[in-house]
């Protein structure tokens, strides 16, 4: 009788799963790739470290897949996929963070922010729910709308575009079982990300289970969300479907937001050697748009939006999906293959004070990967080859604002077309990765990526005296990105790991337009060494587990968007950025009585970034602290749960003061936040499960700048507005109810 073992968040294979009969005590163990066989029907005990033991009645020589629980109190012993290498997080090369779904309820399940910055080396500036900028070891700072310059995928769908820029904010947080932190340029598998990977995995549908899930959440400023969770699974099927909608009027002025979404999970296990994944999302918004404001209305009226926006009542209205198809099929003991097919669009409207924009995008690839192991010289060797392809098609136009033709209230009046482009994006990249144990205590990781990357320009737009044809073709030279790494296990529970590797940021097409019209073919990609030590595992039996890294990152062709106009920026290679940083990350099980737990956690970043060499026109800022990062983050915490019901927790964050101009003549004031959430929850007859939570962010109200704009410019004599004010002291409520069948 053959069955597999697998993650019941990530479906990920646990090899190594200690299998004993009950009554014969009769041993054997799940291979590589989750496999097991059994000779004799009975009761079976499935244990492995990291992972919660359960009992399972075999008793048909139908094929059995066995999901197992993973222990967030052991987050170091849990199976990561993080380069398509199914490994140990002990035993990685790379400083890869998981935030579990447990650690995701810490906090309002509204803003993914907050579970990002708890991670050491991260951090999400959030000036609105649908306005954010997420940074990794200060990569895509620079940016100064939207997140670029790291890679984010829905499991194996990319998020990132065509132009390397991310949205991962959009996507409801109910549906997200765990997201993977790969930092710095280290993943291979997964373009050699400058900054770094975010691996959204979504919430899978558990096997021989049917339940239902329902929760209303309300709170300040008009808040209001309703989820509806819904799952079916028999033996070798399961299905899950999560709908959501979202509702504030937030904290300052056109600051409505209302959101929709719909997402769909479904797992085939058809046979001992084919599974196949379907994972569906959508994603419809409507959110306006309050924008950065100056200094003195920041101290003196933070609710107000900014006047421009306020009177043209600025928005963005968008609808996204994203659609993914995996076949995962076994050859053999030592090889599989995984492919996956993908299709995503996007559409969206956005009135600015200086123009509408009407935008589409719509994308496909593919992903396929061989993975497989066998030994060398009596060691055992993992491996993985593949690639991936991906396109898009991204048509831009803009019109005329003519709100200020009209009177005051009317909003944004959509005007003459002022230009019309189409962009074909695509690249792909080329991988290959290989783990290999020297010893039992010590593995060796060599890791290669190739990435070809090019662009296509359609200018539609009528030639004319004040209008040039920007038509044309940008095509980056191959960029060959190389790793290695090496992991020791100086005993049982603690490892040290260290790695260089080389990580690019594609050039976004915008960047490349001059304004005679032409596109700057001179331009070349940022690029950059990943330099890293560091330790990880647990101690005093496991009751506290640490990670302590410490980096280089040296960037070079700095690209520096400068501004041209208010809606034009030029991409300018401008120097070089050097990178040093400590990250600790501390998580103890202070007390684990079957009555009563208390866990506590520590995390830390020390972000000393600087300008190495950075001459832009006739400003040279050699040697200036990097522009948009703090200098230091902490996050601590402590949260407990009673046998009777109740829980709690507590969460500080500090921010250090960061600087908003590149002359580092001015730099934002540091501050702190502390967030609460209480509970109780309480099951019934093991079918009912009531959920009732109540939380307060910023408890303390302190008034803080949520989000910066770096070099801001002020236009027509008035003042830049660098600031994004923060939301005071706010509260959220709500119900959750479970049902399973």
């Amino acid at each position: 009788m053959k069955g597999k073992v697998i993650d019941s968040q990530t479906s990920i294979a646990i090899s190594n799963v200690s299998i004993i009969h009950n009554s014969k005590g009769k041993r054997v163990f799940s291979d590589e790739f989750g496999y097991f066989e059994v000779n004799s029907k009975g009761n079976y005990l499935f244990e492995s470290i990291g992972y919660n033991t359960i009992t399972i009645n075999i008793d048909s020589e139908d094929f059995l897949i066995v999901q197992l629980i993973s222990k967030p109190s052991e987050l170091n012993e849990v199976v990561i996929n993080a380069n398509h290498i199914p490994t140990t997080l002990k035993k990685s090369v790379t400083t890869t963070n998981i935030i579990t779904q447990k650690e995701i309820e810490l906090g309002n399940d509204i803003n993914i922010s907050q579970a990002l910055n708890r991670t050491p080396g991260v951090f999400m500036q959030s000036g609105a729910l649908n306005t954010n900028r997420l940074t990794i070891r200060g990569i895509g700072s620079r940016n100064l709308f939207g997140t670029s310059k790291i890679r984010a995928y829905f499991k194996d769908i990319p998020l990132t575009n065509g132009s390397g820029e991310t949205n991962i904010e959009d996507f409801e947080l109910n549906t997200i079982s765990q997201m993977n932190i790969t930092k710095g340029a280290t993943s291979s598998a997964f373009g050699a990300g400058l900054g770094g990977t975010i691996q959204l995995n979504p919430l899978n549908a558990y096997l021989n289970e049917t339940s239902t899930n329902s929760e209303l959440t309300f709170g300040s400023f008009g808040l209001f969300k309703s989820t509806l969770n819904f799952n079916h699974g028999i033996s070798k099927n399961s299905f899950r479907g999560v709908y959501s909608i979202t509702n504030s009027d937030g904290y300052r002025d056109n600051n409505d937001y209302n959101r929709q979404t719909f997402t769909l999970t479904s797992n085939h296990f058809i046979d001992d050697k084919n599974e196949l994944t379907f994972l569906g999302s959508y994603v419809d918004l409507k959110a306006f748009i309050p924008s950065s404001i100056n200094q003195d209305t920041f101290e003196n009226n933070p609710t107000a939006a900014a006047f421009t926006w306020a009177q043209a009542q600025g928005f963005e209205d968008s609808q996204r999906g994203i659609f993914g198809l995996s076949w995962n099929h076994t050859y053999n003991p030592n090889i599989r293959q995984v492919t996956s097919v993908f299709t995503s669009f996007r559409n969206g409207y956005e009135p600015r004070p200086f123009n509408v924009l009407d935008e589409n995008t719509f994308a496909y690839g593919v992903r396929s990967r061989l993975i497989g192991d066998f030994q060398l010289l009596e060691k055992p060797l993992k491996y993985t080859i593949g690639g991936e392809f991906f396109k898009d098609r991204y048509s831009s136009k803009t019109f005329e604002n003519l709100y200020q033709n009209f009177p005051a209230g009317t909003g944004s009046v959509q005007g003459d077309e002022l230009s019309n482009f189409v962009e074909y994006r695509k690249y792909f990249n080329l991988f290959f990765e290989v783990n290999y144990e020297l010893s039992e205590k010590t593995t060796f990781v060599a890791g290669l990526n190739y990435n070809q990357t090019s662009y296509d320009l359609e200018d539609n737009f009528p030639t004319s005296t004040n209008n040039v044809d920007q038509s044309g073709q940008f095509d980056f030279n191959g960029i060959l990105s190389p790793k290695i790494g090496l992991s020791y296990l100086v005993s049982d529970n603690v490892s040290i790991y260290t790695s260089f590797s080389q990580g690019f940021s594609p050039i976004s097409l915008e960047e490349t337009l001059l304004p005679n019209g032409q596109i700057n073919n001179e331009l070349k990609p940022e690029t950059g060494w990943n330099y890293e030590i560091g330790t990880r595992g647990g101690i005093f039996n496991n009751k506290l587990q640490f990670n302590l890294s410490v980096y280089r990152l040296d960037v070079k062709n700095l690209l520096v968007a400068r501004r041209t106009t208010q809606d034009q920026f030029i991409g300018v290679n401008a120097g070089q950025t050097l990178h040093d940083g400590l990250e600790i990350s501390l998580n103890s099980n202070l007390i684990n009585k079957e009555s009563f737990t208390l866990n506590g956690f520590f995390n830390y970043s020390l972000n000393n970034y600087k300008f190495e060499n950075f001459v832009d026109g006739d400003n040279d800022f050699s040697g200036n602290d990097l522009t948009g990062v703090p200098s230091e983050i902490v996050n601590t915490g402590l949260d407990f749960a009673t046998e009777i019901g109740f829980y709690a927790n507590i969460n500080f964050q500090h921010i250090g003061r960061q600087p908003i101009t590149d002359s580092n003549s001015l730099y934002s004031d540091s501050y702190n936040l502390t967030n609460l959430k209480v509970g109780f929850r309480k099951s019934f007859s093991g079918k009912l499960t009531f959920d009732v939570f109540y939380g307060l962010d910023n408890i303390f109200d302190e008034a803080y700048a949520s989000q910066i704009l770096i070099n801001a410019r002020g236009f027509g004599g008035s003042q830049p507005r660098y600031f994004y004010p923060g939301n005071p002291i706010n509260y959220y409520a709500g119900l959750n109810i479970n049902y399973q069948f």
